[in-house]
Parts: structure tokens; C-alpha cells; sequence
């Protein structure tokens, strides 16, 4: 069951949303229960501080603890100062305000913080990703969910590279999975490739993840929420299938926009909530679908001086191609992190691999104007434009029939209206 609304055209007020929780939640029996909250790092946008302040007060007078969890995937861990500003509040107003909560980060990467729900066996592998690959999957997740009573995942929905639309269960798988669900999904996504997954609802990749959240023995509801540019456009509360459903549905109609014609150049200006290009790279995903064959996207993002703060390495040794590049050469790359893999075909887009003669042709060129050099970019097989040269502003005002410009890369997709 899911309590909701949902406005294409407006947003809700405060007093709306605290209407749809209480609906939501207000008749459970929380009563020195404990509950923990997952929600996203500052990669996505949305009001976290507003459903933080009203699940408080929903709740903060009957239970024993109200604790947080960052769903941070493979991301770094925030510092402290960006944990409180994620939930909106100063380490004083927390004490005061909000004794009850406390904020954690997922550490992925701490084998000590994870357990195994199970393990999905290859031949339903093998099944759920239609064939393209078969290997048991152990299933390994947050051990602190298993310490509350209730787990509530709350985040936004947007179209996604890897899974169709962000949100729902995703919050558990990767949010806060262990690697072997995260590369496995991650890489799942890629072979069937971000142009063709990205803003599709119903995608192996939900299969895979709600396979393996099915694992997992812990209630859990979910806040589904739908930001628009104006404000928060849709909230759903309930059961995470349902309630991401909704959710799905409204983003769908919000964060999709149709265009009558390719650009031979998009410009994306991304903003600073994407730090490095693992997460900056969106700003391509989003607009890939409406470049041109032989055009490019340039990634305008000065403050951008990293290709990934957890997975430089990796990235620098293995760089940016094609899907068949790596799939051709399966023996070479087997054993890299498939979710490096996944993120490299991702950014580098559509593309063929002649291995014989050691070619690739990418559909589109993808050029970053960043902080990272010259040298690095050309060495990962990406295209280079120093920022300087480059005023967003200028470029919006020369745009036309040959010239997209994006001005708040990431969240939106475009799609050509024929697509």
C-alpha cells in the first residue's frame, strides 16, 4: 500500500507531505522501537532536511533511536560537517533538537561492516540478466539494518544509467551493498548499455537488485520522492516497490525531456554536487541520447580535478571504451572491478571494437573541460578543452539548431522524440 501525491505541472507544501507520512506511517507501533533511515550522500538533490525534521517529529517522541545511514555505494565517506548538512542541521542542533539520531556512513569497502543475506545462484543469474552472464552472486548488505526494527529508505527518483530510474530498493543494492552486487548490477547494466536502459522503468538490473533485497529479513518501507526544478513536484510512502513505482511514473513525465532533433555539440555544465567525473559523468548519460553520430559532448566542470576519488586508479590504468572493447577482450579484464568497467563503457557511450586491428569507433566524441590535464584525458582516451576557454554563458546565448546547451547537468534526460 503506498500513501502519495504527485503534480506534474506544481509542487507540494510542507504541510502536504507531512499529511502523506503521517497517513503513511502514523499507525505504527514504534514505542522504544528503533528505527533507521537510509538516505542518499550530496550526489542526489532534494529536501532530506524536510523529511528528516517531520519523521522526527513523527516519530521522535516514541522511539528509541532515529538513526541515519548515508547510502553511499562505492562514494567516499562524507566528513561530518556534510553528513549534518545533508539532514540540515549543525552538530549543536543535532545534540539539542534531535537527541535520538545519530548519522552513520556505509562503508563498503570495511568487510567488517557487511553481512550475507544469501547468495544468488548462477543459473537464476543467468536468468534474471537474460542470459549475459551466469555466476552465484553472495548478497552482502549492511549488517546495522539488521539492529532496528525498522528500516525506511528515503531518496529521490531520476532516471538512471545503470538500472532505468534511480531509488527504491536501489537504496539497498548498491547503496549500501558489499562490491559483489554492485559490480555485478553496475556491469549488467553496461552489457545492456546506458543508452538503451537509462529512463526505462522495468530493466533486469531492478530485477536483479529486488532479487536480492527479497534476501534480506528486515521490515522496511520507503519515502519515494520526485524533485522538479521548481520544488518537490511527488512524495509516495509505503511499500518500496509500490511507492518507487509512483515515483517512477511521475519522474518519468518531469526529468524526461523530448527533443525534434540530434546536436552535433552538447555542452553540460556540472554542477558542484558532482565532485569527481565518477559521479560528473552523469551530465553525458543524460545527454548522449541527443547527440549527433559523430558529435560530441563536452563535460564543463572546472572544479572537477579527479576522475574518481575511490577508483582513480583503476581508471587511470584502464581508461574510457566501448563496451566491446572490454567484452572482445574478456580474458584481459575479467578480473577488473566490473563497476569500473561499467562506469568506462558508460562514459565513453555507443562504439564498435575491431579487435583485430586493435580500433575503436565510438558513436560520439566525449571531451571533458575540467581540471584534469591534458596529458590525463588524452591518456584515458577522453578529449581535452581547457575550461578557460569555455563561458557557459556565451555558449547559451550562440545555441541554436546545432548547439545544445545543458546548464545543470545530471538529473534530466533527453531523448529524441522518435526514440
Amino acid at each position: 500500500m503506498v500513501d502519495g501525491l504527485g503534480y506534474p505541472e506544481k509542487v507540494l507544501d510542507a504541510t502536504e507531505v507531512r499529511q502523506i507520512l503521517a497517513d503513511a506511517f502514523g499507525e505504527l507501533n514504534l514505542t522504544d522501537r528503533s528505527v533507521l533511515v537510509v538516505i542518499p550522500d550530496n550526489t542526489r538533490s532534494g529536501p532530506i532536511d524536510l523529511f528528516f525534521r517531520e519523521l522526527y517529529g513523527l516519530f521522535g517522541e516514541q522511539v528509541r533511536d532515529l538513526d541515519y545511514l548515508i547510502a553511499l555505494g562505492t562514494h567516499p565517506p562524507l566528513p561530518r560537517e556534510d553528513m549534518l548538512a545533508r539532514v540540515g542541521v549543525t552538530g549543536q542542533e543535532l545534540a539539542e533538537n534531535y537527541p535520538k539520531v545519530t548519522l552513520y556512513n556505509h562503508r563498503w569497502d570495511q568487510g567488517d561492516t557487511l553481512t550475507t543475506a544469501g547468495v544468488i545462484p548462477a543459473n537464476e543469474v543467468e536468468q534474471l540478466s537474460e542470459g549475459m552472464f551466469s555466476k552465484d552472486i553472495p548478497v552482502r548488505v549492511n549488517r546495522m539494518i539488521y539492529d532496528y526494527d525498522l528500516v525506511i529508505i528515503c531518496g529521490p527518483v531520476f532516471p538512471h544509467e545503470v538500472v532505468g530510474f534511480s531509488g527504491g530498493n536501489k537504496y539497498f543494492f548498491p547503496g549500501i551493498s558489499g562490491q559483489e552486487v554492485i559490480d555485478t548490477t553496475h556491469w549488467l547494466g553496461a552489457l545492456i548499455t546506458s543508452n538503451e536502459i537509462i529512463g526505462t522503468k522495468h530493466t533486469p538490473v531492478r530485477a536483479m537488485i529486488n532479487r536480492a533485497v527479497s534476501m534480506i529479513d528486515v521490515p522496511a518501507q520507503a519515502i519515494c520522492f520526485v524533485a522538479g526544478e521548481q520544488g518537490l513536484c511527488g512524495v509516495y510512502a509505503g511499500d518500496p516497490k509500490a511507492a518507487w513505482s509512483e515515483a517512477a511514473d511521475l519522474s518519468a513525465q518531469i526529468h524526461v525531456k523530448y527533443l525534434s532533433h540530434p546536436y552535433s555539440q552538447v555542452l553540460s555544465v556540472i554542477p558542484e554536487m558532482y565532485d569527481d567525473l565518477w559521479t560528473g559523468a552523469k551530465g553525458m548519460y543524460k545527454t548522449e541520447p541527443v547527440v549527433a553520430d559523430g558529435g560530441e559532448v563536452i563535460l564543463y566542470a572546472p572544479h572537477i580535478t579527479e576522475f574518481s576519488y575511490t577508483h582513480g586508479d583503476r581508471i587511470e590504468s584502464i581508461g574510457y571504451h566501448v563496451k566491446d572493447y572490454f567484452v572482445k577482450q574478456w580474458d584481459r579484464f575479467r578480473d577488473e572491478p566490473w563497476g569500473v568497467l561499467a562506469h568506462s563503457t558508460h562514459l565513453r557511450g555507443i562504439g564498435e571494437y575491431d579487435k583485430a586491428m586493435d580500433q575503436e569507433s565510438p558513436r560520439i566524441q566525449v571531451t571533458l573541460a575540467t581540471g584534469i590535464s591534458r596529458e590525463r584525458c588524452e591518456h584515458v582516451n577522453l578529449g581535452y578543452r581547457d575550461p578557460a576557454d569555455i563561458d557557459p554563458g556565451e555558449w547559451i546565448r550562440k545555441s541554436g539548431d546545432d548547439v545544445l546547451v545543458v546548464p545543470k547537468a545530471g538529473e534530466r534526460l533527453y531523448r529524441l522524440e522518435e526514440s
